[in-house]
């Protein structure tokens, strides 16, 4: 292992170290749209199933807006301190960018067009014949998956955070006027901390492992 992949993997030891959930934050603190796009740019080269990419965003970053969220979101005070709150979306038609998608995969070389388009054509059968509670349990695995990466990479930029699961999802999609294709999966709360967070115990990794079988 070189030198600069020993120090690269310091800084991600130490961005898992040091990432705790947050659930006081400094309200004078603003994130610029600039900075929040690059922040979730980054977060997007998380994986995906069929790399269809499921998720969407609602940046919620507007103090009367986040009014609105407060009560919905169980009067959780991060609500209205945090910079921003975003809402983790899954598309139950996220099947309908695969020849977006995988053109692009033409386009770098990785794929011929013949086999994107039977690619595509078998991608759009599958989901699309999925029912949309199968659906939504994909974009949910999805969803964990760039929150994790978002949840980094804002540590990384020296902001906090804290997943929430504890809001009314049907009164968010009602309240912010979701499309029908789109259902709220989670909330994240991101700014500066107003005082510093603290670990939380962890179960040792013995007792959650297991090799090769239960017995």
């Amino acid at each position: 292992m070189s030198h600069v992949e020993e120090l690269q993997l310091q800084d991600i030891y130490t961005l898992m170290n040091e990432r705790h959930s947050v659930r006081s934050y400094d309200p004078t603190v603003k994130i610029s749209r600039e900075e929040m796009t690059e922040m979730l740019e980054l977060s997007a080269t998380a994986p995906s199933s069929s790399n269809l990419q499921p998720w969407r965003f609602l940046v919620i970053d507007d103090a009367d807006l986040k009014q609105k969220l407060l009560p919905i979101a169980n009067n959780q005070q991060q609500v209205i301190e945090a910079s921003a709150v975003i809402a983790v979306l899954g598309d139950l038609r996220s099947f309908e960018q695969a020849e977006a998608i995988y053109s692009k995969s033409v386009e770098g070389g990785f794929m011929t067009e013949e086999i994107k388009q039977g690619f595509v054509e078998r991608l759009q059968k599958t989901y699309g014949g999925l029912p949309p509670e199968r659906l939504h349990l994909i974009n949910t695995f999805d969803a964990g998956l760039i929150t994790m990466q978002l949840m980094l990479v804002a540590k990384a930029k020296g902001y906090d955070t804290v997943p929430m699961g504890g809001y009314n999802a049907e009164k968010f999609a009602e309240a912010f006027e979701l499309p029908e294709t789109l259902k709220p999966i989670l909330l994240l709360a991101i700014g500066k901390a107003a005082k510093p967070a603290h670990s939380t115990p962890r179960l040792p990794v013995e007792q959650v492992t297991y090799w090769n079988t239960f017995k």
